[in-house]
């Protein structure tokens, strides 16, 4: 939380034990142990800006009505030194507190003095995180997963960050194993048929037909030639392969620039066969007595560690399993340094987290440490119907297609509007509304109209200067404290995102102060008012302003200054 809140909290919580011990020693409560209470934000904050629960818990330690504990409590309780102004009691015995307006006059300060860095926290205390998101198949194009993956898994990447990890981001690139033998395959089959004709090669059928097979076969025809008909089947894969394979991985690279999505790593699954490190997962499960051999293969007691059935390490041609190479890299990850690893998933594997938890359980790690995010599976709507093709191409579309029919804004924000494990819909007609239906043109629309209502202020004389506590103290309508108290509660928003690994909860949080702007600047005139209040308001779209341009910073969306 943040460190104002956090304040705020332990000057209630000492409030109250000091009225719990004040009451014991003048006998309106009995002796005995001061119970463990709670303090929270209650839903509806007509009732009170905190809870407590203290007369509940104290009920059998005091041998009390909690209604009479909370009676005494109140009558001892000395709040002259806190954030609070008054307690009420609800019900059976809720003790419910208000905050004071010197409260929200430091939360407005302390935006003024953070500025970009307010809602940042200590929270995750410099642990080192890593996030790995989209490693989409290197064999082929991006398609919408890796788009709402993509968003998703910066954007976490991000609110981890702010809330004080130290995040590291990477893109696993599978360029080894069984796809990459059927890329090679696919490739050389396309080679053959454009070199000796369609019908001179039949085409594997569990090959990639893909168009950008054909594509990239008839590039190296036209830049190399025939000469790969002369040599062995494996050197012509081998060629075409390491001629096409990089080619995928830099489109890869540009799309996910243009959507401003930038790695530490691209880490290579070939560097893990390269340096021992696949089979040295198979020596350590061995030399556990983890593995047996079956019908010439090699097997991993998955079993042993929870999972459905055994998993099979080396095959019988002697290659080892995608599973093994996984094994091999998450233990790398935690070799780094890295004490919490959070890999971003489509939901289709969701059969797979188990086994790979239980595996770094099995070579001597902490599965525990190992954090699953599943994202469901996204559907593209336009005029309320399904659509599968690009209308540029007529073809499935790819990332590289949404990118360029939608605002890369609105994809980012738009795919960040729902938790990873719900399935969603996303609107193409949405998507490039200027209007107050898209949500994000509307959070962006509220930072334009206040940096519009400076600069129309700023010409009638009215610019942002320093407030005293007491003008800060004259914003009391309705409207303007639900606006403090949101802003008050960004941190805490920040902090509740990282900990759920749910930064969509933060793209909610900025429409919601979008929203509330939008009611207050309907409400609450600036211009003409008297001084200290005008002046106490445009601080108070000072800090909207701050707390926006924040937000849409961290998720790498702009904040345009005029719409």
């Amino acid at each position: 939380m943040s460190k104002l809140v956090q304040q705020a909290t332990q000057e209630l919580r000492t409030a109250i034990e000091a009225a719990m011990r004040a009451a014991i020693e003048d006998g309106s409560l009995p002796q005995a142990d001061l119970p463990a209470f709670t303090l929270e934000v209650p839903a509806d904050r007509s009732h009170g800006d905190w809870a407590c629960n203290a007369a509940m818990a104290g009920a059998r330690a005091f041998r009390q009505a909690p209604r009479k504990i909370a009676e005494s409590i109140a009558s001892h309780l000395d709040l002259a030194p806190t954030y609070f102004d008054r307690c009420e009691i609800a019900g059976p015995g809720f003790l419910n507190f208000f905050l004071n307006p010197r409260f929200y006059a430091d939360v407005l300060r302390d935006v003024e003095a953070l500025g970009k860095d307010y809602g940042r926290s200590d929270y995750g205390k410099g642990e080192k995180v890593m996030v790995e998101f989209v490693s989409a198949n290197p064999t082929g194009p991006m398609h919408m997963g890796n788009a709402r993956g993509g968003a998703l898994g910066d954007c976490l990447a991000a609110v981890l960050d702010a809330a004080g990890y130290d995040v590291w981001r990477e893109f696993y690139v599978n360029d080894a194993g069984n796809q990459i033998e059927k890329f090679g395959i696919s490739l050389e089959a396309r080679y053959l048929q454009i070199l000796q004709g369609e019908d001179a090669v039949e085409f594997p059928e569990d090959g990639y037909h893909g168009d950008d097979i054909r594509e990239h076969a008839q590039n190296y025809v036209n830049e190399h030639g025939d000469g790969l008909l002369s040599v062995s089947p494996e050197e012509r894969r081998a060629a075409l392969v390491q001629y096409a394979l990089p080619k995928n991985i830099a489109r890869m690279q540009r799309d996910l620039e243009k959507y401003r999505i930038q790695y530490d790593k691209w880490f290579l699954e070939s560097t893990l066969h390269e340096d021992g490190e696949v089979m040295e997962i198979v020596d350590i499960l061995t030399k556990k007595g983890l593995t047996y051999e079956k019908e010439g293969a090699v097997w991993y007691r998955a079993t042993d560690f929870g999972a459905e059935k055994d998993e099979v390490l080396i095959r019988q041609n002697g290659n080892p399993t995608y599973f093994t190479a996984d094994i091999a890299y998450h233990r790398n990850k935690f070799n780094r340094g890295f004490t919490r690893c959070i890999d971003v998933w489509g939901a289709d594997h969701h059969g797979h987290v188990a086994r790979m938890k239980g595996a770094m359980d099995a070579v001597g790690l902490d599965g525990s440490k190992l954090d699953v995010v599943l994202i469901q599976l996204v559907r593209l709507v336009r005029a309320g119907e399904v659509v599968r093709m690009s209308k540029r191409s007529g073809k499935a579309i790819q990332l590289a297609d949404l990118l360029d029919e939608v605002p890369i804004d609105a994809a980012r924000f738009l795919f960040n509007m729902r938790e990873a494990n719900t399935q969603m819909d996303f609107d193409l007609d949405l998507a490039v509304q200027e209007d107050s239906q898209n949500p994000v043109y509307y959070v962006q629309y509220a930072h334009a109209r206040i940096c519009s209502l400076f600069q129309k202020l700023a010409g009638e004389g009215l610019t942002l200067r320093p407030c005293t506590s007491e003008e800060l103290a004259l914003l009391s309508a309705p409207e303007e404290i639900e606006l403090l108290r949101h802003i008050a509660s960004y941190t805490d928003e920040i902090v509740a995102a990282a900990r759920g690994y749910d930064p969509a909860r933060i793209t909610r949080y900025v429409i919601t102060l979008a929203n509330l702007f939008h009611s207050f600047y309907n409400a609450c005139r600036i211009g003409g008012e008297e001084d200290s209040l005008a002046h106490a308001r445009l601080q108070l779209c000072s800090a909207v302003l701050t707390v926006i341009r924040n937000v849409l910073g961290m998720f790498k969306i702009t904040a345009p200054e005029r719409m």
